[in-house]
């Protein structure tokens, strides 16, 4: 068995070095081409806002990086791995350094905030102690300033607060690589803001690398490093938030008016 290594704040990889990528991706559901050749670089330390319309193939995208969908053509490297060479023990070792906040949170209803984050620990190959388990899981909440939730509910929890858990829980391996699908789907502009805030000081913090989904536009102006927009199943163009807005394309241009 593996001793579960955990990434300490400020251990910032070198700048520049590409921690993920996707080249020439392709995948479809029957006649309807989803992801059409679309390829995509993430490197260490930066937040990439993946922008599109619904239904444009943002979500499925963020599957296939996980290795929840099987793409019909293509590479997909997560962190010098190809992910769709691996087999089932090799890629949850994979997913050990890839945080997956899910647009639904997907909480288990009958844990507690304190079980729900432990949940990722008890792999058969990881070893942590008990005490580094209670550690792991009052550092997480500590990064979303929800300490004294740890004994309750979901049920008991605000939409916000319950989102917020879903995102320690995702910290709880301090990973190296966060996928967030639509992070603000379903909270209210507050709320969302303060989400959106918290995304950025994990980012801060651990020097964490992220590929955020989403059609949130104060999202992707506000957590972005660079954008990729996600147009006919292509990677239509890239560049920082202030790049793309002032870009004269109508399919660009409908996005920010």
């Amino acid at each position: 068995m593996d001793e579960l290594s955990i990434r300490e704040p400020g251990l910032k990889k070198g700048g520049g070095e590409e921690i993920l990528s996707v080249r020439n991706l392709y995948k479809s559901f029957g006649e309807n081409k989803v992801l059409n050749d679309f390829n995509l670089t993430l490197y260490a330390g930066e937040n990439v806002v993946v922008l599109g319309k619904s239904g444009s193939g943002k979500s499925v995208l963020i599957k296939c990086i996980i290795g929840l969908l099987k793409p019909d053509q293509g590479a997909i490297k997560v962190l010098g791995k190809n992910i769709l060479e691996l087999d089932r023990e090799e890629l949850d070792k994979v997913r050990a350094k890839v945080g997956f906040l899910f647009q639904s949170n997907a909480l288990y209803d009958s844990m507690t905030v304190r079980e729900n984050l432990e949940f990722p620990l008890r792999r058969h190959w990881i070893r942590v102690s008990h005490q580094k388990v209670d550690e792991l899981v009052k550092d997480a909440l500590e990064d979303v300033g929800l300490v004294h939730t740890i004994n309750m509910m979901p049920s008991e929890l605000s939409g916000g607060m319950r989102k917020r858990i879903a995102l320690a829980r995702t910290l709880i391996l301090k990973p190296e690589i966060i996928l967030y699908d639509e992070p603000t789907t379903g909270l209210d502009p507050i709320t969302g803001k303060g989400i959106i805030e918290l995304m950025v000081e994990i980012q801060k913090k651990y020097h964490s690398s992220s590929i955020i989904i989403s059609h949130d536009m104060n999202c992707v102006k506000t957590a972005s490093d660079r954008v990729v927009m996600l147009i006919d199943g292509k990677c239509y163009a890239e560049g920082t938030y202030e790049e793309l807005i002032n870009m004269t394309d109508p399919k660009i241009k409908e996005f920010f008016e």
